[in-house]
C-alpha cells in the first residue's frame, strides 16, 4: 500500500466518523426466505463479517408490502422485521461498524404475484422494458402498472417516514433513500416514466417533488446528517429514461443541498461496466459532484486502483464497492495488505442458502486453513 493512499484515511460523514473511505454498496441478496420477509441469523453474520467497512449500506428493504418486487427481500414495515434488523445492527455495532438501511419501493418493477393479483403501482401507467419478474415458478412479463392517485403518493411518503421510524427502532445509524435503478423514486424523477399532470408531474420541479418529500420525511426521523440518497442518472434500468438527464439530476441535486444530508450516493459506472453511461452519453456524476455541497459517494465497478484515483482526483469522498464485498468480508484489510481477493460466485448472488453468502473466508481464515493444510501434509 502506498503512503499517499486516501482510501484508508478517516472521514467525517454527517453525524458519523468513518475510519476509512470504503462503503459497502447496497446489494439485493434475496436471503429473507421466510413468510414475513424477515432478516435471518445468516443475515446477521453476513453484515457482521463486513463491519470493517467505513459504512455498510444494507440491501434495499421495502417500506411497505406495496413496495415489494423481488422474492425473499427483507422489509422494514413489520415488528418481526424490526426485530430481525435489530439483531443485525447490534452485531455490526459490537464488531465496531456503522450501518445505514436502504429504504426501497420498487414501484412498477413488480408483478401481481406479490400483490394478491393487484397491479404494481407507479407514477404513470408506463410498462417497464427489458426486465422480468421472478415469481418463484419462473420469469414472468412485468405488466403495465397502475398510476398512483395524488393522495396515494402522499401516503407512500408516509410509508417512507414510518419505515425510517422502524429503522431507528432497529438501531440503524441512518438511512439511504433508494432513488436509483428505475424504482419508484427514480420513476417519479425521470420524464420517460413520469407523465403525470398533478403537482408530482410535468416540470422538473414537480417531478423532483416526490424524491424531496421522501428525503424530508426520512430526515425528519433520523436527522439530515444521518440521511443519504442514491441516484443513478445514467442507469436506464427497466427502460427508464429522461429527455434531459443532466438538467433533471442537476436540479434535483441543487434542491438536495437545502437539507445538509450525510451524503449523495451516485451510481455511474466506469466504462465497460453494465451500469456505465452508454457510448455518446455524457457522464452526469462529475456535474453532480460540482453541485452537491456535502459528502459524495461514487459506485460502479471500482477496483482499489480506480478508487484511489477517483479519490485523488477529488471525484468523490468515498467509494462504494459491491461485488468485491460479496466475496470478501474483510475487503478493507485485503486492500490494505495488498492481498489476493476471493472470486465471487455469481450463481449464488441471489437466493439460496449460506453458500456464497457467509462462507467466503477472511484472509485470517484462509491463512489458518493453508497453515493447517501444510501441517497435515507434513504429518
Amino acid at each position: 500500500m502506498s503512503h499517499d493512499s486516501t482510501l484508508f484515511t478517516p472521514f467525517q460523514m454527517g453525524a458519523l466518523h468513518l475510519p476509512n473511505r470504503l462503503a459497502m454498496a447496497p446489494m439485493t441478496r434475496s436471503r429473507a426466505n421466510n413468510d414475513g420477509n424477515v432478516p435471518t441469523d445468516s443475515t446477521v453474520t453476513y453484515y457482521e463479517q463486513r463491519a470493517s467497512a467505513g459504512l455498510i449500506i444494507t440491501e434495499g428493504s421495502q417500506v411497505s408490502p406495496q413496495g415489494v418486487g423481488y422474492i425473499s427481500t427483507p422489509g422494514i414495515y413489520s415488528e418481526e422485521q424490526v426485530a430481525g434488523w435489530k439483531k443485525v445492527t447490534d452485531a455490526v455495532h459490537a464488531a465496531g461498524g456503522r450501518i445505514f438501511i436502504q429504504l426501497w419501493h420498487v414501484g412498477a418493477i413488480s408483478h401481481p404475484f406479490f400483490h394478491n393479483g393487484e397491479l404494481p403501482v407507479a407514477p404513470s401507467a408506463v410498462q417497464p422494458t427489458g426486465v422480468k419478474a421472478f415469481t418463484g415458478s419462473g420469469m414472468e412479463e412485468i405488466p403495465t402498472p397502475r398510476a398512483l392517485e395524488t393522495n396515494e403518493v402522499k401516503a407512500v411518503v408516509e410509508d417512507f417516514r414510518k419505515a425510517a421510524e422502524n429503522a431507528k427502532k432497529a438501531g440503524f445509524d441512518g438511512a439511504e433513500v433508494h432513488g436509483a435503478n428505475g424504482y419508484l423514486v427514480d420513476q417519479f424523477i425521470q420524464d420517460g416514466t413520469n407523465q403525470r399532470t398533478d403537482e408530482y408531474g410535468g416540470s422538473v420541479e414537480n417531478r423532483a417533488r416526490f424524491a424531496l418529500e421522501v428525503v424530508q420525511a426520512v430526515a425528519d426521523v433520523f436527522g439530515a446528517d444521518r440521511t443519504g440518497i442514491r441516484l443513478a442518472p445514467t442507469g436506464g434500468m427497466g427502460g427508464i429514461n429522461d429527455s434531459d438527464r443532466l438538467g433533471t439530476f442537476s436540479y434535483l441535486t441543487e434542491q438536495l443541498n437545502q437539507f445538509g444530508l450525510a451524503y449523495l450516493h451516485v451510481i455511474e459506472a466506469l466504462p465497460g461496466h453494465p451500469m456505465a453511461a452508454k457510448p455518446g452519453q455524457e457522464p452526469v456524476a462529475p456535474a453532480l459532484r460540482g453541485i452537491f455541497k456535502g459528502p459524495f459517494i461514487l459506485n460502479g465497478g471500482y477496483t482499489q486502483e480506480t478508487a484511489e484515483a477517483a479519490l485523488a482526483n477529488n471525484e468523490a469522498d468515498l467509494i462504494a464497492f459491491g461485488v468485491p464485498y460479496i466475496a470478501n468480508p474483510d475487503l478493507v484489510e485485503r486492500y490494505q495488505q495488498g492481498a489476493a481477493l476471493n472470486n465471487p460466485d455469481q450463481a449464488t448472488f441471489y437466493g439460496g442458502d449460506d453458500k456464497g453468502y457467509i462462507d467466503y473466508p477472511s484472509l485470517e481464515e484462509a491463512t489458518a486453513k493453508a497453515t493447517q493444510d501444510i501441517d497435515q501434509s507434513k504429518s
